[in-house]
C-alpha cells in the first residue's frame, strides 16, 4: 500500500474549506450558537468521515479502483465506492457528533430533533463530498488512461524508428565490409569477426526504449573501433563521459548515427582523414549536451533554431543538414522529449561537422 502523503494532504484542506461552508449553513440553522463552534462541528463530523473514506480506500483492492493521474490507488468504483462512502459518514456522524459534544460540551446541540437535523445535514454534506471527490477520481482515471496511451503511442514510435535505423547500420557496414574485401581480404575477415561481436553486443542491448548513457558510448568505441579497421590511421578519436553522467538514460543509438555520418560525409571524402570527437557534457542543472564533432571536409550550413518541426515524411528538420540518419536523430528526439529536446548542427567547407543534441535530463514520461 503506496499512500500520496501531497495528495492526501491536498484532499484534508478541501475537506477543511468545506467544512467551513458547511458551518455557514448551520449557523443560519441555530444561530444561537457561534460559528467557531459550528466550524469544529462540522471539523469533527467531516474529518472522520473523510478519514474512514481516504484511507479505507486503501483496503480495497486495487483491481477494483480507478487509477489515480501518477496511475496508483485511486476511489474505489462501483458499489465498493457507495458502501465505503455510506460507512465513512456513519462513523463521521456518531463519532464525530460525540468528539464535538466532548469537545464543547453545553454548546453542541442536544435535542433529538435537532440530532435529526443535523443527521440530515452530514448525509447531505458527506453525499456532496463524496461525489466530488468520484468525480475528480474519474478524472484523474481519464488523465491515467490518457498518459499510458502516451506513453505506450511514444514508445511505438521510438521502437518503429530504431526499427528503421538498425538496418540502414547494418547496411552501411556491410557496403564498408564489400569495399574492404577487394582490397584487403585479411582486414575484412578482422571486420567480420569484430562485426559479429558488435551485433551481438549491440541488438540485444537496443531493444529498449530508454537506456544509460555508458552504454551508448560502449557501442560507440565497439563501432569505432570495427570502422578503424577499414580506414585505418585515417580514423582518429576521442570520447569523453564523465562519471557524473554515465547513469543518465538516452535512447539506444542516438549518437551512432552521427558518428556515421561523420565518417561517411565527413571523413572519408578527406584524403588524410581526421578526428571524430564525442563527448557528453552537462549544461546547467539539468540539460545534457551530447556532441559528435568531426574534422571532414565539412559544408555549407545557414542558421538554425533551435526547435526542430516535423515535415511530412515524419523527419525533423529545422534548417541545414540532412541526411537519413540526422534526420532520424531529430525525430526521436522529438518524439521521446518533445519541445524540450533539440538538435543543431553547425559546419563550413573544410572546417568539419559539429552536431549538438540538447536533452532534459529529467521527465521522458517513458
Amino acid at each position: 500500500m503506496r499512500i500520496d502523503g501531497f495528495a492526501t494532504l491536498r484532499h484534508m484542506l478541501q475537506v477543511v474549506a468545506f467544512c467551513c461552508i458547511v458551518a455557514v449553513l448551520t449557523t443560519t440553522i441555530w444561530p444561537n450558537k457561534p460559528y467557531w463552534v459550528q466550524v469544529g462541528n462540522a471539523l469533527c463530523v467531516g474529518l472522520i468521515t473523510w478519514g474512514v473514506i481516504e484511507f479505507g480506500r486503501y483496503l480495497i483492492d486495487e483491481r477494483y479502483c480507478h487509477r489515480s493521474a501518477n496511475g496508483g490507488h485511486g476511489w474505489p468504483r462501483g458499489w465498493r465506492g457507495l458502501a465505503l462512502s455510506g460507512i465513512g459518514i456513519a462513523c463521521g456522524f456518531y463519532f464525530g457528533t460525540a468528539l464535538g459534544n466532548y469537545l464543547f460540551g453545553e454548546s453542541t446541540l442536544r435535542s433529538t430533533r435537532d440530532d435529526q437535523i443535523g443527521l440530515v445535514v452530514t448525509i447531505v454534506a458527506g453525499a456532496a463530498a463524496t461525489f466530488y471527490f468520484h468525480l475528480r477520481g474519474k478524472a484523474a482515471n481519464l488523465m491515467a488512461d490518457k498518459n499510458a496511451a502516451e506513453r505506450d503511442a511514444t514508445e511505438a514510435q521510438l521502437k518503429l524508428l530504431q526499427a528503421q535505423l538498425e538496418p540502414h547500420m547494418l547496411f552501411n557496414t556491410l557496403a564498408n565490409l564489400r569495399a574492404l574485401i577487394a582490397i584487403d581480404p585479411a582486414a575484412a575477415q578482422l571486420m567480420v569477426d569484430r562485426f559479429n561481436d558488435y551485433l551481438r553486443a549491440t541488438l540485444s542491448a537496443s531493444r529498449s526504449t530508454m537506456h544509460p548513457l555508458a552504454a551508448e558510448f560502449d557501442r560507440l568505441r565497439d563501432y569505432l573501433e570495427l570502422m578503424s579497421i577499414r580506414m585505418g590511421a585515417r580514423l582518429q578519436c576521442s570520447i569523453e563521459l564523465p562519471e557524473a553522467l554515465q547513469a543518465v538514460l538516452v535512447p539506444p543509438l542516438i549518437l551512432q548515427p552521427l558518428v556515421e555520418n561523420a565518417i561517411k560525409h565527413g571523413l572519408e571524402p578527406k584524403v588524410a582523414g581526421g578526428l571524430i570527437t564525442v563527448r557528453a557534457r552537462q549544461n546547467g542543472v539539468d540539460v545534457l549536451e551530447l556532441e559528435v564533432s568531426d574534422t571532414g571536409v565539412g559544408f555549407e550550413s545557414t542558421p538554425e533554431a533551435p526547435t526542430p518541426t516535423r515535415t511530412k515524411a515524419g523527419s525533423a528538420e529545422n534548417g541545414s543538414g540532412t541526411g537519413f540518419g540526422l534526420s532520424q536523430v531529430r525525430e526521436r528526439v522529438a518524439t521521446a522529449y518533445g519541445e524540450r529536446g533539440f538538435c543543431s548542427v553547425q559546419s563550413n567547407p573544410g572546417a568539419g561537422t559539429t552536431v549538438l543534441i540538447h536533452l532534459p535530463m529529467k521527465g521522458t514520461g517513458l
